[in-house]
């Protein structure tokens, strides 16, 4: 069979104007090899005018809103449709945003709608469930997915009794227009609860003309309770319409007359369609019973941009009971109702620095000191810490909107504690008239700024803490589109490069001034770094929302956290990671790494932003700034490598704990551990200094979020805290002034600041005998891999490593070790060919998962040619089948080894034990097209060992040959 299919792609497929003829041909010998198999089902196609059930939905990032009918108001509602009938789902945008719709299992989606009031739809018939959701990336993610369901079909009608107290119906319609029978406190139920059909204010679904609600959309702010009077349990059901909030303060509650006991509740389902709701109480037939409306939501958002939740009332009408179970067409179901949690109570805030400081809690052992406020320090939106441990800070006054060019207003200031007390008791200023900063960092004599479009070096006058010179544009092209995601959180990472964080919504080319657009390096999300004596940019992992925090743990591996999406990642070279919005630069990437955290911040399935001020109980919501790794030694050991990192809307600081697993790590939820209690608090980057202790820089903002309106945040307040503990140990440093060997020497330190600035110093002192010998003798000797590590990286910078020398760790009992002498053989993207050789052979052999990331990422960095034996070694290694990164680095490392030889790579894939590699594979063949791609594809179907990989064979050769006209040359990536 393999030959007749060979001979058959070998003859047909060199005549392009017989490609039809093929096509057919093709698919008889495909079913000779695996058979026939039915095609997968998808949605059968309507006319878009004939249509017998239609739903309307308005898309945004805060999910799809019901239109009309008893949908109207429903977030993500559950759509029904009889089987059979002909459906129609139209979107209609509500932002300047892009969205669609799709059908998950009917695989159809809509065209995109790109501004408010733009309209696309989909059509199908109905037959079967299936879920709809927003195929633009991150946006199911953040909460743009509902399910369709086939309505029931309708049973005979139920009788339906009024139930009674002594004797007389209690008043379940309100159809006299009054509350008699129920007892009301508080005010959302006063005056004019009972409402009628003359006064809707858009609710629909009563029975008669009458109901109660505890508000509407213009009285939602009221709150209360309302109960009804006693009455029997006379039969097995219950049945009552209801309406409001999806809020767990909103709610109808039955309760059992004798002991106050909650025997159902539910709340509002976020619509203001009075829905029925059905209560099986066949256990408590014979008890008295009463009903309890709640109502302690006000609604109120007290976030800019989302509007005040209109719905926060609950509503209530017509209850029955009845002798068998009825039967709604819309009827209510509890599991599909997603609740939102009460509202966070976080006092008001406008605290003075000190009153701020009282205000908030830390673990026992620790206490927080006010080291600055305004009018000393005025938003503060970065800062780093010098080699003597003071603080370099960063006064956004530009922000948000650049200045033309000159007339900025940012300035660096300096601050020193000169005594140990937590007093910056030592204010300068470095610098004045800088345009819209957002990061900074210090060494190699100047201090380093992120200024889009720039990232700035400002050479050091050391006598005088004044610039030597004016600025240098080291790199330009830096977007500023969204001037709260624009280049950030600037820190040295062990490697001697300067790294950084931008976000998705900014569109940066970066290059030296004067570099060619074509020359240009492209970053729109992702961590990137900048080498300072190589003068060498590049992007080294690629995507995430908007990161606003990086730093790296005692074996040097970096995390970055952000917002919107889930916040922690862990940064492995090369990786391409889930995205709030936009699509991959490489289109061949196919799937993303999601999140390496088990956790988010934000409560609820609404999505991120609606989980904000309601979410403390799990972190306090979706939004995060500043990120730091504990690494200064003297705080208790349960602190040291967990990640902190500021939540905004929760004013809060969040700790995550980081756990090796697999080839990496996940980052389990920590106690949360500074709560500011003061809802003006916005804390953006924190950094522990050479005494153990930590700053925090605070914007102090009522305004908790980015607007491109200068007017809308404050621009008089800005707090530096600092938090200590008993342990911590204060004493005056200037690391400068000690000799080399003494820096060598810190390289053991316990604290991490001397152990980084140390390393920097010497990189920047350059290569020296005496250093190299001393630092081999610590790679030697030392028995903790962290210090060996120091030692490894220090050399590293000093230039103190031969190819040799790393070509020898590659042995090293140590996974880390073998790891970053991986990494460093491959920085330059070339790799000596000896050493290449062995890593085809650890790729194999090598036990260590970590190992194997790291030649994941070190085959990214050299020419396809070179990659197939350590690829194939890698694809092939069954236990990392399930590994978080692994598959998908793989297959990063794997991708363009298509536009070098499609057969082998096939071959390889045919071969893999790794999840993917073998459709992906085929994909990115089909996507260099021609009549190579086609012969290549149909061989491999009979080189295929299973019915599952002919079927992925087959179903790429047909997409290939079912489209118009096939490129003729090959499609490359790199």
């Amino acid at each position: 069979m393999y030959s007749f299919l060979h001979r058959l792609a070998s003859s047909s497929s060199a005549r392009a104007s017989h490609r039809l003829s093929y096509r057919w041909t093709f698919w008889w010998a495909a079913f000779l090899v695996i058979g026939f198999a039915p095609a997968t089902a998808g949605a059968q196609q309507v006319a878009a005018e004939d249509v017998d059930r239609e739903f309307v939905l308005e898309a945004s990032m805060l999910g799809y809103r019901g239109v009309g009918g008893e949908i109207d108001g429903v977030r993500n509602p559950v759509l029904r449709a009889a089987r059979g009938e002909r459906v129609r789902i139209t979107i209609v945008g509500v932002e300047a945003l892009t969205h669609d719709i799709a059908l998950e299992r009917m695989d159809i989606k809509s065209s995109e709608v790109l501004d408010v009031g733009d309209r696309a739809s989909v059509t199908f018939v109905a037959d079967g469930p299936d879920t709809y959701f927003c195929t633009i990336p991150g946006h199911r993610a953040a909460g743009m997915e509902g399910k369709f369901e086939l309505l029931e079909e309708g049973g005979p009608e139920v009788a339906a009794v009024v139930p009674t107290h002594d004797g007389e119906p209690v008043n379940v319609d309100f159809e006299d227009g009054t509350l008699e029978g129920w007892r009301a406190e508080g005010d959302a139920f006063a005056g004019n609860a009972v409402r009628s059909a003359d006064n809707a204010q858009g609710v629909t679904g009563f029975e008669g003309s009458r109901w109660v609600s505890s508000g509407d959309t213009i009285t939602y702010l009221a709150r209360g309770t309302l109960v009804s009077e006693p009455f029997t349990v006379t039969e097995p059901f219950v049945s009552f319409r209801t309406a409001g909030g999806a809020l767990k303060d909103t709610r109808v509650e039955i309760v059992r007359a004798e002991d106050d006991s909650v025997l159902f509740e539910i709340s509002g389902y976020g619509g203001s369609t009075l829905r029925p709701v059905v209560v099986d109480l066949s256990p408590h037939v014979g008890e008295d019973v009463y009903v309890r409306l709640i109502d302690r939501e006000h609604g109120m958002s007290g976030i800019p941009y989302i509007k005040d939740n209109k719905l926060a009332y609950i509503a209530f009408d017509a209850l029955r009971l009845h002798p068998t179970r009825p039967q709604f067409p819309n009827e209510l179901d509890p599991s599909e109702i997603r609740i939102l949690p009460p509202l966070d109570y976080i006092p008001e805030g406008g605290y003075s620095g000190e009153d701020a400081v009282a205000a908030m809690d830390v673990p026992e052992g620790f206490k927080v000191t006010l080291g600055a406020a305004e009018p000393d320090v005025v938003r503060p939106i970065a800062f780093t810490l010098d080699d003597r441990g003071r603080l370099w800070v960063v006064e956004a006054m530009t922000y948000p909107v650049r200045a033309p060019e000159g007339q900025g207003k940012d300035r660096i200031l300096i601050f020193e504690d000169t005594d140990g007390n937590g007093t910056l008791d030592q204010r300068k200023v470095f610098m004045e008239g800088l345009n819209l900063v957002s990061g900074i960092e210090v060494g190699f004599g100047g201090v380093w700024l992120g200024a889009a479009p720039y990232l700035l070096y400002v050479p050091i006058d050391s006598a005088t803490d004044k610039p030597a010179g004016e600025p240098e544009i080291v790199l330009d092209g830096w977007g500023y589109q969204d001037t709260h995601e624009t280049l950030n959180s600037l820190r040295w990472g062990p490697d001697g490069w300067l790294y950084g964080t931008q976000g998705v919504f900014t569109n940066s080319e970066v290059g030296k001034p004067g570099t060619p657009k074509e020359e240009r390096v492209k970053i729109n999300a992702g961590v990137w770094r900048y080498h300072p004596q190589k003068k060498i940019f590049e992007v080294f992992a690629e995507g995430g929302s908007n990161p606003w925090g990086l730093d790296f743990d005692d074996y040097g591996q970096a995390f970055m956290i952000g917002c919107v999406i889930p916040h922690f990642f862990h940064v492995i070279q090369g990786a391409h990671y889930q995205r709030q919005d936009g699509e991959h630069f490489n289109p061949f990437v196919f799937e993303d790494i999601k999140s390496h955290g088990d956790h988010v911040h934000w409560v609820g399935d609404y999505g991120p932003h609606a989980g904000n001020n309601r979410s403390a109980a799990v972190g306090g919501g979706h939004a995060h700034a500043g990120a730091m790794v504990y690494l200064g030694g003297s705080w208790p050991e349960e602190y040291r490598n967990r990640i902190f990192m500021n939540n905004v809307h929760g004013a809060r600081t969040n700790t995550d704990i980081l756990e090796r697993q697999g080839s990496g790590y996940v980052g389990r939820h920590g106690p949360d551990f500074l709560v500011a209690n003061d809802s003006w608090s916005q804390m953006i980057n924190l950094r522990y200094g050479p005494s153990g202790s930590v700053w925090l820089i605070d914007w102090y903002d009522k305004n908790q979020c980015h607007s491109p309106n200068p007017d809308v945040h404050n621009k008089t307040l800005g707090r530096i805290y600092q938090v200590s503990h008993v342990n911590d140990h204060w004493e005056p440093v200037d690391l400068q002034s000690l000799s080399s060997l003494e820096l060598v020497q810190l390289q053991l330190h316990r604290n991490d600041w001397y152990v980084r600035h140390a390393r920097r110093i010497l990189q920047e002192r350059g290569p020296d005998r005496q250093v190299h010998a001393a630092l081999k003798r610590m790679l030697r000797e030392e028995t903790d891999v962290r210090h060996r590590l120091r030692a490894l990286w220090a050399l590293h910078v000093t230039q103190g490593l031969s190819d040799r020398d790393l070509i020898g760790l590659l042995s090293d009992p140590e996974e880390y070790v073998r790891a970053w002498a991986i990494q460093f053989l491959a920085e330059d993207h070339e790799i000596p060919a000896r050493a290449l050789e062995r890593m085809a052979r650890m790729a194999t052999e090598d036990s260590s998962p970590v190992v194997r990331l790291y030649l994941a990422s070190a085959m990214q960095r050299v020419a396809p040619e070179d990659r197939w034996e350590t690829v194939e070694a890698l694809a092939a290694r069954v236990e990392d089948s399930e590994d978080h990164n692994l598959p998908l680095m793989v297959w990063y490392a794997a991708e363009p080894l298509a536009t070098v030889d499609m057969d082998r790579a096939l071959q390889v894939a045919l071969n893999a034990e790794l999840p993917d590699m073998l459709p992906f594979t085929v994909r990115r063949v089909a996507a260099i097209g021609g009549d190579e791609a086609v012969k290549s594809l149909a061989a491999s179907v009979a080189l295929a060992e299973n019915r599952q990989e002919q079927a992925e064979l087959v179903r790429g050769l047909d997409e290939l040959l079912a489209t118009d006209d096939v490129a003729q040359q090959p499609e490359t990536s790199r």
